[in-house]
C-alpha cells in the first residue's frame, strides 16, 4: 500500500476518533474540572496506534470502520488513564508527556488520579452504550471481557506491577518480555482482537491475529527502548534516558544495541508472517507494523 493511502486513512480515522472522544466527554454530567483534566490528556496528541489498529483490522475484514468508534475510543481512554497514572510522582515521576506538562503538573495529583479513574470506568460505559447497529449485546460482552483482561491485573496492570518490581534489578530476558507483553502488548492485542470481534471473526482467525499482536507488541516496546537511548527529546516529546535513570532493564542493556535492533526486526517479520496466515486484506496492518519498526517517537 502506498504511504499516501495509509496517511489518508490515519488522518481520517484520527479525526473521527478525536471527535468521538470530545463528544463523549462533553456528554458527562460531571464537575467541569474533571472533564477538563480528562480532555487535557486525551487531546495531548499521540500516535493513536491502538485505535488505528482496531480500524485497520475492521478494514482487513471489509467492514465499516465506524462500527468500531466506541470500542476504539474506549481503548484510547484506557491507554490515556494508564499514562496519567504512570506519570505521577509515585510511579515514573515524569514532568512531560507528548511535549506538554503531564496531567498532575497542570491539575495536581488528586485530580490527575481521579481523571485516570474516570477514564478507566467510562471506557466500559462507552462500549455498553454503543448503538445496536454497531454491536450486539453478545459482541459488547465479548469486547468488555477482552478489554478487562487486557487492561487489568492479567494484562497492563500486571505488567506495570512487574515493571515496578523490576527496578534496580538485573532482569532475565524472560522477565523483561513478561513486563512488555503485559504492560504494552496486551492492550495493542486488545485493539486488534476487538476489531476482529466486531467483524464476527472465527476463533482460529482471532488466535492468529492475537499472535500477530504478540510480536507487534514486543516490536513496539523494543523500539521504545531503543528510542530511549537514541531518540530526540524534541521529537519524542519527553526526556530520553529515563529508563537508565529509573534503573530499568531494557533490550539494549540485555542484548546490546545491535542485538536489540535485530530482535526488533525479527519480531516485525514474525508479525508480518502471522498476517499472511489470515488470508485477509492486511495491507494497512502491514503498514502500521512497518511504521512501528521505523518510528522516531
Amino acid at each position: 500500500m502506498e504511504q499516501e493511502s495509509f496517511t489518508a486513512f490515519a488522518k481520517t480515522h484520527k479525526a473521527l476518533l478525536e471527535e468521538e472522544l470530545r463528544t463523549s466527554i462533553s456528554k458527562l454530567d460531571a464537575p467541569s474540572i474533571i472533564k477538563e483534566s480528562m480532555l487535557y490528556s486525551l487531546e495531548a496528541g499521540g500516535k493513536r496506534i491502538r485505535p488505528l489498529l482496531l480500524f485497520a483490522t475492521l478494514t482487513a475484514f471489509g467492514h465499516d470502520t465506524k462500527k468500531g468508534l466506541q470500542a476504539a475510543a474506549a481503548i484510547e481512554m484506557i491507554h490515556t488513564y494508564s499514562l496519567i497514572h504512570d506519570d505521577l510522582p509515585s510511579m515514573d515521576n515524569d514532568d512531560l508527556r507528548r511535549g506538554k506538562p503531564t496531567n498532575h503538573k497542570v491539575f495536581g495529583d488528586a485530580f490527575a488520579i481521579l481523571a485516570g479513574d474516570a477514564l478507566l470506568t467510562y471506557a466500559f460505559q462507552l462500549i455498553s452504550d454503543a448503538p445496536a447497529e454497531s454491536a450486539s449485546p453478545e459482541t459488547k460482552m465479548a469486547l468488555i471481557t477482552e478489554l478487562s483482561k487486557s487492561s487489568g491485573a492479567e494484562g497492563m496492570v500486571g505488567g506495570q506491577v512487574a515493571d515496578i518490581n523490576g527496578e534496580n534489578k538485573d532482569l532475565t530476558m524472560e522477565e523483561l518480555e513478561y513486563i512488555h507483553i503485559h504492560k504494552t502488548g496486551k492492550l495493542l492485542g486488545c485493539s486488534v482482537v476487538s476489531g476482529a470481534i466486531l467483524a464476527g471473526a472465527d476463533q482460529q482467525t482471532i488466535q492468529t491475529l492475537r499472535e500477530f499482536a504478540y510480536h507487534l507488541g514486543l516490536a513496539f516496546q523494543i523500539r521504545d527502548d531503543i528510542l530511549d537511548v537514541e531518540g530526540s527529546q524534541e521529537v519524542i516529546g519527553k526526556p530520553v534516558g529515563s529508563d537508565t535513570s529509573n534503573h530499568k532493564s531494557t533490550y539494549p542493556a540485555l542484548l546490546t544495541m545491535d542485538g536489540a535492533k535485530k530482535a526488533l526486526h525479527t519480531h516485525t517479520e514474525l508479525a508480518i508472517e502471522k498476517l499472511a496466515q489470515t488470508g485477509l486484506n492486511t495491507k494497512l496492518l502491514e503498514e502500521i507494523t512497518d511504521l512501528i519498526e521505523k518510528r522516531d517517537h
